[in-house]
């Protein structure tokens, strides 16, 4: 049984909000993040890059939050940002070139977390944990939605349809050709259906925001121990989601880039991974997999085919199946020395949505030895992983839609 809880949001009044609301803080290279800051007053960027303001951007830890919070509590105070009088969902649409997606954005429960109804597929930092859950402390608010995904509901779907039909509080459209709407649910009966209809629904998968989730989490468990009347129904008891049906979450696979062959010729390196793999040399022609098993490698100015030899790899279990695991447990481990790939500072990782020669072009640098690439992760696969009680390895999917920040706040 999966809970979900409206609340107030805090959002920007719908004349600005195209203004304020931005891509997430770390797609923005420097030079990018100062055109945003010199030439919009209203973006958020400002609220969360406060040493702008005093001409001074290396600011950190506890002085930059504060400062966030500051900045936050002047665009309320400016009523940019204003807080809805009443708890709602919001039904968020989000309209690209190539994808339409559709969903809730809802408080989710820590509980539910905890209790496993709402499930991870990859591991943590725990200094990442750390660091956001200091900020989240300071700061007092969550601007970016954790995306959660479910089964497909015919309830749900039925009332997002019908809100769609009306005019939404929001719609406006960004530069990269991107369309937005949000819709406010607070008539008391659509808001108890769509509690009802969560309660049905026994697990919640962590599409995105592994680490906002789980700082989440640890945030609430140390403000019950500083809090002596803590009853379990406090807002930090509950973190921002954006749920979605997973028939309208998207996968891309991330690329892999490796620096070094760990001492070996190219020649001795082919030699080492006949031993797993079936290997087809394709000169300058672009292979990409179409299949389970099947990988694609670029190296010393060549594209290679790899197919996975069953007879000599053991399928133990679900993860084992995992494409970007037989990379791991065939080549990145044994060959290349790569033991511990959330850290190893030999190996890249780079979604390939948009760039299919990008295996090449990055290894032709030179900053490279090789690359793989392979097919996409499916959320069969990913729930099947989960289920299992078992990780994926990092980088293994790259999931859509990717969250604006501050359509929506949430306080706690």
């Amino acid at each position: 049984m999966a809970i979900v809880k409206p609340f107030k949001a805090v959002r920007a009044t719908r004349d600005k909000v195209a203004m304020v609301s931005s891509k997430s803080y770390e797609i923005y290279t420097p030079e990018m993040l100062n055109s945003k800051l010199a030439f919009n007053p209203y973006t958020f960027l400002h609220v969360i890059n406060p040493g702008y303001k005093y001409h001074k951007q290396d600011l950190s830890g506890e002085l930059r939050f504060k400062l966030v919070h500051n900045r936050y509590l002047e665009f309320k105070e400016n009523e940019i940002f204003t807080q809805d009088q009443s708890p709602a969902f919001y039904i968020y649409q989000k309209i690209t070139p190539t994808n339409s997606f559709c969903g809730i954005i809802s408080a989710t429960s820590v509980e539910d977390y905890n209790n496993n109804v709402i499930k991870k597929h990859e591991g943590t930092l725990k200094e990442r944990e750390l660091l956001f859950e200091n900020y989240l402390k300071n700061t007092g608010f969550n601007a970016e939605p954790v995306l959660l995904t479910y089964p497909d509901n015919d309830v749900i779907a039925s009332i997002i349809k019908k809100y769609q039909q009306q005019r939404a509080e929001y719609e406006f459209s960004t530069t990269d050709k991107e369309s937005h709407y949000l819709w406010i649910v607070n008539d008391e009966n659509d808001i108890k259906q769509i509690i009802d209809a969560f309660k049905e629904i026994d697990t919640l998968y962590i599409a995105d925001g592994h680490h906002r989730s789980t700082s989440s989490c640890l945030l609430a468990q140390n403000l019950a121990k500083e809090n002596p009347n803590h009853t379990g129904k406090e807002d930090y008891n509950f973190f921002m989601s954006y749920l979605l049906p997973e028939s309208e979450l998207s996968i891309y696979e991330f690329n892999r880039f490796i620096k070094d062959l760990n001492g070996l010729t190219p020649h001795e390196f082919l030699i080492e991974l006949d031993t797993f793999f079936r290997i087809e040399n394709r000169g300058q022609e672009l292979y990409k997999p179409k299949e389970k098993h099947h990988f694609s490698m670029y190296l010393n100015g060549e594209f290679y085919a790899l197919y996975l030899r069953k007879s000599t790899y053991n399928f133990t279990n679900v993860l084992s199946k995992l494409d970007a695991q037989i990379l791991y447990t065939t080549v990145l481990k044994p060959i290349l020395g790569i033991e511990d790939i959330r850290n190893a500072s030999k190996i890249v990782y780079s979604q390939n949505k948009t760039d299919s020669l990008e295996l090449k072009t990055k290894v032709d640098t030179g900053d490279f030895k090789v690359s793989f690439g392979m097919l996409a992760t499916t959320i069969s696969e990913l729930k099947e992983i989960v289920d299992a009680d078992l990780l994926m390895p990092p980088k293994t999917t790259y999931i859509e839609p990717k969250l604006r920040s501050a359509l929506t706040i949430y306080e706690f």
